[in-house]
């Protein structure tokens, strides 16, 4: 299930940056492309990076309220 949110959240940011290329004002427009495309594909990384290692963390939670036994 997580692959398929990774997939569609990477379809929408694409999406976003296809349309924003034809939209970006004509006033400097390769900066404008170039900021707003840039900021998307970072957030994204940033964004799955973080769901990913939430859902499989490298070391599993311990609770401290526990007994030994």
């Amino acid at each position: 299930m997580s692959f398929y949110t990774v997939v569609a959240v990477l379809i929408v940011v694409s999406l976003l940056s296809v349309g924003f290329w034809f939209v970006a004002p004509k006033e400097n427009q390769t900066v404008w492309r170039n900021t707003v495309i840039l900021s998307l594909a970072m957030m994204y990384l940033m964004w799955a990076i973080t769901y990913l290692c939430q859902l499989h963390p490298l070391v599993a939670p311990r609770r401290s309220d526990l007994r030994p036994e």
